[in-house]
């Protein structure tokens, strides 16, 4: 069962009201003994209870847009409705819907509704077909899998060819990465691409407009490189059609981009040259709820007007060094806070994003990005490698967009750099999210 939603309001209110409810075409493809989530991840949180005994049947932590769009400067000025949905395994009984969002570090409910199965008006249609399911690899049944669905997004019918081996592809680089290397045997992997009339998608600071099926586009919160889709209920719809926990969507593009919304989708422009670190790093936010690690690249957030513990695995504000959430790891003798090149790293990540921006204003060839990004990399691996803790699990100053107040884990990570591996606080992170619906 899905129930969509429409989520509207700005930084001072916001109001929740039902568009649908509708019975997907596929059984529900998670674990039934694996259905309370007790990871506090996400800033919203739903139950599923039952409305006679008030059993909890189902729960789930997750992100949205709106929750990413309200903490932008705009949101302080106007506001604006976001289509957002809810899916768990359809109840025999009516039950009630209780969605919670985090504030000041705790979930407080904010709307609820009922929902009888027997309803006469839950839609039983089956929406429009994207076409045939492709199965990337099946290592069991989905309720003993985690099942990752590859979707494709600005492919015509003439690239659907071109899908398929870009979807294996980024298949087999997910699984490269530890700990995703270690599990492969615990994840389904299937593709879908719904045919769009014209081959990419949409780019408004280059003028660039398409339709497509699943409405992906870049210049999300007029941040270039970001890339996300309003579209919900169309990519809902297309996405019915396999046994799914989480999303890929691959956009049919070479111009740098992606994005991740945990328990949402990631997104990733599958031609980039970097986009196999795209990829993996916007993955890790869906898939795992990890932060940005990065505060030099600009970002169309405002700073928090508090300082709280961040809910992510993998940042902190340090606000009680000796209750740091990944002090097991941490050696001993590794000074907390922990010291690291931060000036000089700072130094430099100020001239390649002047560099950076200079570039997109005169819309040079994104060769030219590359070649930046390129140089960018090799300075940030060799600065960071020789650190007196490089190796080691500390508490190092800046992430979370932001240079003082937060930290980050390790000194180098995917989750920091362009870096090619997740550090051990990340790593333990994801594979925890593994656990919740793989295996016994």
């Amino acid at each position: 069962m899905r129930l969509d939603y429409f989520h509207t309001g700005n930084t001072q209110h916001e109001t929740f009201a039902v568009d649908r409810i509708v019975i997907e075409p596929l059984p529900w493809p998670g674990d039934p003994a694996k259905s309370i989530d007790d990871t506090n991840l996400g800033n919203y949180f739903f139950e599923v209870r039952d409305q006679a005994s008030n059993r909890l049947l189902y729960s789930r932590g997750f992100g949205s847009i709106f929750g990413e769009w309200v903490t932008t400067d705009e949101a302080k000025n106007t506001s604006r409705t976001f289509s957002e949905s809810l899916r768990f395994p359809a109840p025999e009984q009516p039950v009630k819907i209780v969605l919670s969002e985090r504030k000041e570090g705790e979930f407080h409910e904010v709307w609820s509704t009922t929902i009888d199965p027997h309803d006469k008006f839950i839609d039983t249609s089956k929406p429009p077909s994207p076409g045939p399911l492709l199965t990337i690899q099946k290592n069991g049944e989905p309720s003993t899998k985690v099942d990752l669905l590859i979707m494709g997004d600005g492919y015509t019918a003439a690239e659907r060819s071109k899908f398929e081996q870009d979807a294996r592809r980024f298949t087999d680089l997910l699984f490269t990465r530890s700990p995703f290397r270690e599990h492969r045997q615990d994840f389904n992997v299937w593709g879908l691409c719904p045919v769009a009339q014209e081959s990419g998608i949409s780019r408004p600071s280059s003028g660039i407009h398409h339709r497509n099926p699943l409405g992906t586009t870049y210049d999300t919160f007029d941040t270039e490189r970001y890339i996300l889709t309003p579209e919900n209920r169309a990519l809902r719809d297309y996405a019915s059609y396999a046994p799914y926990e989480f999303i890929e969507i691959l956009v049919n593009g070479k111009t740098y981009g992606g994005g991740g919304i945990f328990n949402l989708y990631a997104t990733v422009a599958a031609d980039s040259e970097w986009a196999p670190y795209v990829f993996v790093h916007e993955f890790g936010h869906h898939f795992a709820g990890l932060a940005d690690e990065y505060y030099t690249s600009q970002v169309a957030y405002l700073p928090p007007a508090k300082k709280i513990e961040p809910w992510e695995p993998n940042v902190t504000a340090l606000l009680d060094p000796t209750n740091l959430k990944w002090k097991d790891l941490i050696a001993p003798g590794t000074p907390i806070p922990t010291p690291w090149h931060k000036e000089e790293f700072e130094g430099l990540e100020h001239q390649i994003q002047t560099q950076r921006q200079e570039l997109r204003r005169q819309q040079r060839p994104e060769s030219e990005m590359d070649a930046l990004f390129k140089q960018e990399k090799q300075k940030e691996d060799d600065l960071l490698a020789h650190d007196q803790y490089s190796d080691r699990v500390g508490a190092f100053e800046g992430a979370d967009y932001e240079a003082h107040g937060y930290y980050r884990p390790q000194e180098n990570c995917i989750m920091f750099t362009r870096f090619d591996a997740f550090c051990a606080v990340c790593r333990r992170a994801i594979e925890r999210i593994i656990g919740m619906y793989a295996g016994q």
